[in-house]
């Protein structure tokens, strides 16, 4: 072999690597996006779908064609150890009617002597039952602002999907939980 055709293959080899470090760099970065987007489509891990009205008024018709079924929803609130607030959903337990738009108000208060910015992380249990609920508003869509000792109610739109009847994994689930935890968002953690 010749030292040019040597070289050649050198660097050949040396673009290869680099463009294989600088793919794999960006299948990093885009791997929790690309999670995320999984998740939400599927419903996995027990997260949940995002509807419109159009999307919850399609659903209230085939909810009411099903024969107006019923499930028990309850309701969790938490806060990470660093958000000093006091967070709980008004009422525990619901039982909503398949199909049918329901809200669920939750009570937030910062109990510090500082402004707080929380961001609300939030999931489903059991994880089937993930795909198909279904949140039109929610306040965990935005950051919220609490200045100190201030105290706001929060609600959440949503449904249940009736396609959930069709699912024979749904079939011994009679209650779903819907779990919220507030954490302090990026530019309020200075």
């Amino acid at each position: 072999m010749t030292a040019a055709t040597l070289d050649s293959r050198k660097n050949r080899t040396a673009i290869f690597a680099f463009l294989g470090a600088l793919g794999m760099l960006g299948l990093g970065f885009a791997a929790v996006p690309l999670y995320q987007m999984f998740c939400q489509v599927t419903g996995f891990g027990g997260t949940t779908q995002r509807a419109s009205e159009s999307d919850a008024a399609l659903a209230e018709r085939l909810g009411a064609s099903a024969g107006a079924k019923t499930i028990s929803i309850r309701f969790d609130g938490t806060t990470a150890n660093d958000v000093p607030w006091s967070f709980r959903p008004e009422q525990v337990t619901d039982t909503v009617t398949i199909g049918q738009r329901d809200m669920a108000i939750y009570l937030a208060k910062n109990n510090s002597d500082e402004t707080i910015t929380g961001t609300a992380t939030f999931n489903v249990e059991p994880e089937q039952a993930g795909a198909y609920f279904n949140k039109i508003q929610c306040f965990c869509f935005t950051e919220q602002v609490l200045k100190p000792g201030q105290e706001v109610r929060m609600p959440v739109l949503y449904y249940v999907d009736p396609k959930a009847l069709d699912d024979p994994n749904m079939d011994d689930v009679e209650q779903i939980t819907l779990s919220y935890t507030f954490h302090r968002a990026l530019e309020s953690a200075e």
